[in-house]
């Protein structure tokens, strides 16, 4: 028992150390640069506090980020399995990756929860923050329950739960479903037709992806579904992807956060002008909500874009192996099988590298789109 504490303590001592020696080097050479430079005493022990202080996370970023980003690169270019060294290659991991079925399967999973599932999630956020925004009595007990899911999303016992009530036999959302159709007539037909429309569009989708129809075909071929039907979520891959939407739109808390953030900004007296003139509830939200907003809108699409292009808890617990058909194989979930499960780090790291590459070149896009669109005050 004495062995693994001693063995914590001398990590410890070791990491307070390594802060302490590199906060004075740092700063020293700080210093040393700023004095070579001809800079003033007063301006060099500035230089000296500020780098010291900072030293930590410099330091810390150096250690656990540029380092391993590096080692990971130049494994992409190797054979690289445990415990054997790393062996050149070249480019022929990133070879193999063009012609990988699979990880095209799991790009388009990707890019679907992305094209689909964030903007439920912008929806659900947006909505959240405009009813939150009024003035109701515990408003700040219901913030806090609906900021909750953030800080349970990627929980394993949380994803466990959502698998269990998301089972389609005795699952309790399939319950609820089931006596609101029943109860109700227009909920069902409905139900009904959300459950068509989405099994023909994602069996349309798993054609384009595989180049094989059949799925639609046996969809088409179903015909409209019965008064009984309801969604069979993580069974089935027509409605696996549809689930993880229903797990991000629970979780949209943060977007929730930044939203009424940006909707408390919005200046009253606009809206007190809009009344004089007439304007309806959604004319002043059309015009004057939206487009303040936009900023808001545009941190969320962001953010939530490069989260959605790395999903792999929800992959992993709620669908257990990106299944079923890999219809939940995202290119994140591929990367950790391919590194931790068959050992192959030199390809798991040219595919982390792709899948970096795939979202700076998004975010660029995103950022060179933004200007047609967002609104700035200082504008």
């Amino acid at each position: 028992m004495l062995a693994p504490m001693l063995f914590t303590l001398k990590w410890v001592v070791g990491t307070i150390i390594l802060i302490l020696a590199s906060s004075f080097a740092l700063g020293h050479v700080a210093r040393l640069a700023a004095r070579l430079v001809g800079k003033s005493r007063t301006f060099q022990q500035r230089a000296f506090a500020g780098y010291a202080f900072a030293a930590p996370w410099i330091v810390g970023f150096v250690l656990f980020v540029v380092g391993p980003a590096a080692l990971s690169l130049y494994w992409s270019f190797t054979r690289y399995s445990l415990p054997n060294a790393p062996t050149w290659i070249g480019l022929e991991n990133y070879r193999r990756l063009l012609a990988d079925s699979a990880f095209h399967v799991s790009l388009l999973n990707s890019l679907y929860m992305t094209i689909f599932g964030l903007p439920v999630q912008l929806a659900v956020g947006l909505g959240l923050a405009l009813l939150l925004n009024q003035k109701l009595r515990a408003v700040r007990l219901f913030r806090m329950m609906f900021y909750l899911p953030v800080i349970l999303a990627g929980n394993a016992a949380m994803l466990l739960t959502w698998r269990l009530m998301l089972n389609p036999n005795n699952g309790v959302i399939n319950t609820i479903l089931g006596f609101l159709s029943n109860a109700l007539p227009p909920f069902q037909w409905l139900l009904r037709l959300t459950i068509y429309v989405t099994e023909l569009s994602n069996a349309a989708f798993m054609g384009l992806q595989r180049g094989n129809f059949a799925a639609l075909s046996n969809a088409l071929g179903a015909g409209f579904p019965g008064p009984d039907r309801l969604p069979l979520w993580h069974q089935s891959p027509l409605w696996s992807k549809p689930a993880l939407i229903v797990i991000l739109a629970w979780s949209a808390g943060m977007m929730m956060v930044i939203y009424l953030a940006a909707l408390n900004g919005v200046p009253r007296t606009l809206y007190e002008a809009a009344e004089v003139d007439g304007a309806t509830a959604w004319q002043r939200f059309r015009h004057i909500t939206l487009p303040l907003i936009t900023p808001a809108t545009f941190y969320n699409l962001v953010v939530g874009m490069i989260a959605t292009l790395q999903i792999f808890e929800q992959s992993y617990i709620l669908t257990r192996d990106g299944g079923p058909a890999q219809s939940t194989y995202f290119v994140a979930y591929y990367l950790w099988r391919a590194t931790f499960r068959f050992n192959e780090i030199g390809y798991g790291a040219a595919m982390s590298w792709v899948l970096l590459v795939i979202i700076l070149v998004c975010t660029a896009i995103q950022f060179q789109i933004a200007n047609r669109w967002v609104y700035y005050e200082a504008q």
